[in-house]
């Protein structure tokens, strides 16, 4: 891996460190270092000590069932 892309890996690393779980900055940044590194979304959570559902962007108003 060129020097770049590790220091582009390390940044999206600090940002899913520091950004909301389930927010879109860690939604991007998720995604991102995915396509980056080859993993899975899984396996970028668990590095984090995440689970799949910590990382689930929230439904907005539109997206919630109703009650």
């Amino acid at each position: 891996m060129p020097a770049s892309s590790l220091r582009r890996r390390n940044a999206l690393w600090l940002a899913l460190r520091t950004a909301e779980p389930g927010s879109e900055p860690f939604a991007e940044a998720l995604q991102e270092l995915s396509e980056l590194t080859g993993w899975k979304r899984a396996r970028v959570l668990a590095g984090l000590g995440l689970t799949e559902e910590d990382g689930q962007t929230p439904a907005g108003p539109s997206e919630q069932e109703p009650t």
